[in-house]
C-alpha cells in the first residue's frame, strides 16, 4: 500500500510500505479521507519524534479486514477511526480527565513503523483496545466520509465548550476564525450562547457572521474592549475561548472577560512561550484560567450525534482537497494559508 512516511523533519515520502496484518480482535480499515490537522502539522515540521512515522489521525473509511475474534464489526462498515481511547480505570479516568491517562496518551492506530495514528495510508490498522472500547464509530448511510471526518476534532471542541460551562444566554469571545474558531462559533451557538469572533483576516472574519457569529472584529481593533463592552450591557463576555496560540490575544481576552469570567486556553503555544502577568488581576477581577487539552470519552456520543444529525455545519468548514501524495503541497497551504483556507481534507488514491 501507499503511505505518507515522515522522515524527518519537513521530510515526508510518498513510498510503498507493507498492508498492516490484523491479529484475532484487530480491525483493518481503508482510509477514504482523513483530515489534516495543526498537530500533524506541528509534528512534521519539529523535531518532536523519531522518524520514520505514519502520522493522521482524523479518520473515516471502510473497514477492510476483519480479526477472527472481532464481534459486531463487519468488512464493509463503514467508520470514524478514534486514535484514543482512555483505560477507563486509572486515578485521571476516574476523575473524568481522560486526555491525561497514560493508555489515552499512548496512540496504537497504526499504518506501520512506531504507531502514530496511521491515518495518512492507504490502510489504518486498529488495535483490540481500541476496537473493543468504543473506538470505532458506525457512520450512518446519509452522511459522508467527510463529514464523519469531523467527529474527532468536534469532539476536542465540544470538550472545551463543556469544560467552560458555556450555557445559553452567555455571550462568548472566540480568538481566531480558522477551522476550530469557527467550529466554536457553531457549538456556542448551538447550546444558545452568543458568539463574538475576531481574526486578522478579514474573509474569515465575514466567514465567522456567515456561519452565526452575532459579531466579528479585526483582532487588531484598538477599540475592540469597547465595544465587546457595548455588546454586552457593560460587563464583557462570560468566557473566552483562545483558538490561536497568541500571547496578545490573551491579553485581549483579558481585556474583553468580564469579573467572574473565564478564559480557555485551547490552541497549544509554543513551548519557548511565557506570558507575564499579575496574578492580582485574577485575584481581583476572579478570572478563571483554564486549559483544555484534546478530546474527552465522556462527549464521544455527543459529538457523533452533533456531526451526525447535523447540528453544525462541518461541509461549510471545508475549503481544499488534496490527493494523499500531495500531503507536503497540503502543509504548505496550511501553513501560509490563503484568506479562504479552511480545513483540509486528504484523499488517498484505491485506483
Amino acid at each position: 500500500m501507499k503511505a505518507q512516511v515522515f522522515r524527518g523533519v519537513n521530510q515526508l515520502v510518498y513510498e510503498e510500505v507493507p498492508t498492516p496484518e490484523v491479529a484475532a480482535d484487530e480491525v483493518l480499515v481503508q482510509v477514504r479521507v482523513v483530515g489534516l490537522c495543526q498537530s500533524d502539522i506541528k509534528k512534521i515540521r519539529y523535531p518532536l519524534y523519531e522518524p520514520p512515522r505514519i502520522f493522521g489521525h482524523e479518520t473515516a473509511g471502510t473497514i477492510a479486514a476483519v480479526g477472527s475474534a472481532v464481534q459486531g464489526w463487519q468488512v464493509g462498515d463503514r467508520v470514524v477511526v478514534l486514535h484514543h481511547i482512555p483505560c477507563m480505570h486509572c486515578a485521571y479516568c476516574l476523575n473524568d480527565n481522560f486526555s491525561m491517562c497514560e493508555v489515552y496518551k499512548t496512540i496504537t492506530t497504526t499504518a506501520g513503523f512506531a504507531p502514530s495514528g496511521g491515518g495518512f495510508a492507504d490502510y489504518v490498522k486498529v488495535p483490540g483496545h481500541i476496537v473493543h472500547h468504543g473506538g470505532l464509530i458506525r457512520i450512518p448511510a446519509d452522511i459522508s466520509f467527510e463529514q464523519a471526518s469531523f467527529v474527532e476534532p468536534t469532539n476536542c471542541c465540544l470538550k472545551a465548550v463543556k469544560k467552560a460551562q458555556i450555557v445559553p444566554g452567555q455571550t462568548v469571545l472566540i480568538t481566531g476564525a480558522g477551522p476550530i474558531g469557527l467550529m466554536f462559533i457553531m457549538l456556542v451557538k448551538y447550546f444558545g450562547a452568543r458568539a463574538i469572533a475576531t481574526d486578522l483576516i478579514p474573509s474569515r472574519i465575514q466567514k465567522a457572521l456567515d456561519l452565526g457569529a452575532e459579531a466579528a472584529f479585526d483582532a487588531r481593533d484598538p477599540d475592540l474592549p469597547v465595544k465587546i463592552q457595548s455588546l454586552t450591557g457593560g460587563l464583557g463576555v462570560d468566557t473566552s475561548l483562545l483558538a490561536v496560540p497568541s500571547p496578545k490575544a490573551f491579553f485581549q481576552a483579558l481585556d474583553c472577560t468580564r469579573k467572574g469570567g473565564k478564559i480557555l486556553f485551547f490552541a497549544e503555544f509554543p513551548d519557548e512561550v511565557e506570558i507575564p502577568i499579575n496574578p492580582n488581576l485574577l485575584y481581583r477581577r476572579e478570572i478563571d484560567l483554564m486549559g483544555s487539552y484534546s478530546s474527552s470519552y465522556r462527549v464521544q456520543a455527543l459529538a457523533a450525534d452533533i456531526v451526525f444529525n447535523r447540528r453544525i455545519d462541518v461541509d461549510a468548514l471545508i475549503s481544499d482537497r488534496y490527493p494523499l501524495r500531495e500531503l507536503s503541497r497540503a502543509v504548505e497551504q496550511a501553513v501560509a494559508p490563503t484568506p479562504d483556507t479552511y480545513k483540509i481534507l486528504l484523499y488517498p488514491d484505491h485506483g
